[in-house]
C-alpha cells in the first residue's frame, strides 16, 4: 500500500491545476487518471484573468502566455459570416488589440496575449506538477474508496491501494466520486440537444489574413456551426448541431473553401449542461471543477471556476496537513466556492439566451446586462466575494455588477487590490502564497509591523488607497482579504489570525 497526503482523481486541466497548487505548497500529491494520457481535444479555450493571476503565483504565467495563441496583432473577438471566406478577413484593416501598457487593466497584473486551449494549458501544467514533486499516473482508474477518522483508502483498478489523508475529485461532470458519496446536483441540467465538437487541421491563413478571432459564427444553411480558434493557423474546432455530420466536405462548405485540404482529427459529442453539486465536500473528500459544477461554455466561466476551486482548496489543505490550521478551516471551501459556482452557472445560462450580454462591451451591452440581471464577465471572473468563517466581517455584496474595479476595494472577502509597488511587482506578488499583512507608512503602520513580527507574519508597507486609515489588510494565501482592520486594532492581530486558522479546533 502506497501513501500520500492528497489523492487527486482526474487528470484534466482542473486536476492538474490542483496538483500544481498543492505541490507548490509542499503537499505530497498522487494524481490518477483513467485515460491513457493527456486530452488532445480541447473543450475550452478561454483563460480568464484570475486564472492568469493564479498561474503567476506559481511561476507559470510566462509559460502559459507563450502557449497561448498570439492575438496581439489584430483580434476581432467574435465574428459572424455565412462562411469564413465570406467574412473577407484579409481585406479588413488591421486594428491592433494587444495587451500593452495602454490596454492593461488597472485592477490586475495579469496579461495573456490570446486564447489558450486546454491541450496547450495542460502541456504546461503536467510537467509543472511533476517538477514540483507530484506523482501523476495515466491509465489508472479509481474503483472505490473508504473513509475513516484518519484518512481514506483508495482501491485502484490495477489492484493497488493508496492511503491518503484527503481526496480531491476532479473526475468530471459525471463524477463517480460524487455519485459514490450520494451528492445530488441542482440546476437546469441538460440544455438543448447533443452537439458535436470536431477538431480538424486545415491551413486557414489565406482566409484569415493578418487577423485572429476567438470564434466565428457560421450561418451557411447547409453547414452552420461555430468555428473556434485553436492555434490560429492550422488547428481549429467546429461546433455543429445534432442534424449535421462534420465531414471534411461539410467543413469545407462552412469555410467557403471547396478545394481546401481538411483533416478531421477527432470528434466529441457534448451537451450544454448547467448544474451545481448540493455540497462540495463530504468528510475528507472534496469536489472541484466539473465534478462540483457544470457551467455552459458561453462566458468561459467553467474551466476558470474549476481552477479557482483547486487554488482555494490547496492552501487550506496544506495548512491543515502541516498542523498550522485546524480541520474546521476546510469547511470554508464549500461555503466560499459553491456560491461562486452558482453565480457562474446562472450567468452562463443568461448568456445562452442572449449572447450579446457577454460579447457587447459598449454602453448598449451594459444596459442589456442591467435589464437582464446579468453580471459583466470580469466581475464573474474575479470580482466575486467570499463570506465564510475564514473571513472576518465579510462584505459579500457587490458594489457594482458592471465595474470590477469597484469590487476590488479592500473589503473583507474581496480579492486584494492590485497596485504596482516596484518594476513588475504587484501587491498580489507580495502575498507569495502565505498570510500577509499590508499597512501604510507612519506611526500606525509601525504598530502593525511590530504586531506582525512575533507571529512570523509577512508584512509590507504600501501606498494603497484601499487601505483603511491607520489600519491594515490581512490577506490570505489565496490573495483574498481576510480582515480589514481599523486603526488601533493591531493588538488584536494574534487572536484574529488564530480564529481564521481555527487552531483551537481539535485535530
Amino acid at each position: 500500500m502506497s501513501e500520500t497526503e492528497v489523492l487527486i482523481v482526474g487528470g484534466g486541466t482542473v486536476g492538474l491545476s490542483a496538483a500544481v497548487f498543492l505541490a507548490h505548497h509542499g503537499v505530497r500529491v498522487h494524481l490518477v487518471e483513467r485515460g491513457a494520457g493527456p486530452q488532445i481535444h480541447p473543450r475550452a479555450t478561454g483563460v480568464g484573468m484570475r486564472t492568469v493571476e493564479l498561474l503567476r503565483e506559481v511561476g507559470l504565467d510566462r509559460a502559459v502566455n507563450e502557449a497561448a495563441v498570439d492575438m496581439a496583432a489584430s483580434s476581432l473577438g467574435k465574428i459572424s459570416a455565412e462562411t469564413l471566406a465570406a467574412a473577407a478577413l484579409p481585406a479588413r484593416p488591421v486594428q491592433p488589440a494587444g495587451v500593452g501598457p495602454a490596454e492593461q487593466p488597472l485592477y490586475t497584473p495579469a496579461a495573456l496575449r490570446g486564447t489558450c486551449p486546454q491541450n496547450r494549458l495542460d502541456a504546461v501544467l503536467l510537467p509543472a506538477a511533476r517538477q514540483r514533486g507530484a506523482r501523476v499516473e495515466y491509465g489508472v482508474e479509481l474503483r472505490s474508496f473508504d473513509q475513516d477518522a484518519q484518512g481514506l483508502t483508495a482501491h485502484l483498478g490495477d489492484g493497488r491501494t493508496i492511503r491518503a489523508r484527503y481526496l480531491v475529485a476532479a473526475d468530471g461532470v459525471h463524477s463517480q466520486v460524487r455519485s459514490a458519496l450520494g451528492i445530488a446536483t441542482s440546476g437546469p441540467g441538460n440544455l438543448g440537444e447533443v452537439m458535436t465538437n470536431t477538431l480538424f487541421r486545415a491551413d486557414l491563413r489565406a482566409l484569415t489574413g493578418p487577423h485572429s478571432f476567438v470564434a466565428c459564427q457560421i450561418t451557411h444553411p447547409q453547414a452552420p456551426g461555430m468555428l473556434v480558434t485553436i492555434d490560429g493557423a492550422k488547428e481549429w474546432v467546429l461546433h455543429t448541431g445534432p442534424h449535421h455530420r462534420p465531414t471534411p466536405d461539410f467543413i469545407r462548405t462552412a469555410l467557403g473553401a471547396p478545394d481546401l485540404d481538411v483533416e478531421v482529427l477527432s470528434s466529441l459529442p457534448w451537451r450544454v449542461r448547467a448544474q451545481v453539486a448540493d455540497r462540495f465536500a463530504d468528510g475528507r473528500v472534496f469536489l472541484v471543477g466539473d465534478a462540483a459544477h457544470a457551467i455552459p461554455p458561453l462566458g468561459a466561466f467553467g474551466m476558470n471556476t474549476g481552477i479557482a476551486d483547486a487554488h482555494n482548496l490547496a492552501w487550506k489543505l496544506a495548512l491543515v496537513l502541516r498542523g498550522v490550521a485546524g480541520p474546521a478551516l476546510l469547511d470554508s471551501y464549500d461555503a466560499e466556492r459553491r456560491p461562486v459556482a452558482q453565480l457562474a452557472m446562472e450567468q452562463s445560462v443568461l448568456r445562452l439566451a442572449d449572447p450579446r450580454l457577454h460579447w457587447d462591451r459598449g454602453p448598449q451591452g451594459a444596459e442589456a446586462r442591467a435589464k437582464a440581471g446579468a453580471v459583466n464577465a470580469p466581475v464573474v471572473h474575479l470580482g466575486y466575494r467570499y463570506n465564510s468563517a475564514a473571513v472576518i466581517e465579510a462584505r459579500p455584496e457587490l458594489p457594482s455588477t458592471e465595474d470590477v474595479a469597484l469590487s476590488l476595494d479592500g473589503s473583507a472577502g474581496s480579492r486584494m487590490p492590485h497596485a504596482w509597488v516596484a518594476d513588475g511587482v504587484s501587491t498580489l506578488d507580495l502575498v507569495a502564497s502565505r498570510f500577509t499583512l499590508f499597512t501604510a507608512e507612519g506611526r500606525a503602520g509601525a504598530d502593525w509591523i511590530a504586531a506582525a513580527a512575533p507571529l512570523g507574519l509577512a508584512a509590507h508597507r504600501v501606498d494603497l488607497p484601499q487601505l483603511p486609515p491607520g489600519g491594515a489588510l490581512l490577506v490570505r494565501p489565496d490573495g483574498f482579504v481576510a480582515w480589514r482592520a481599523a486603526s488601533g486594532q493591531a493588538q488584536q492581530l494574534p487572536a484574529t489570525l488564530a480564529a481564521l486558522l481555527k487552531v483551537s479546533t481539535p485535530s
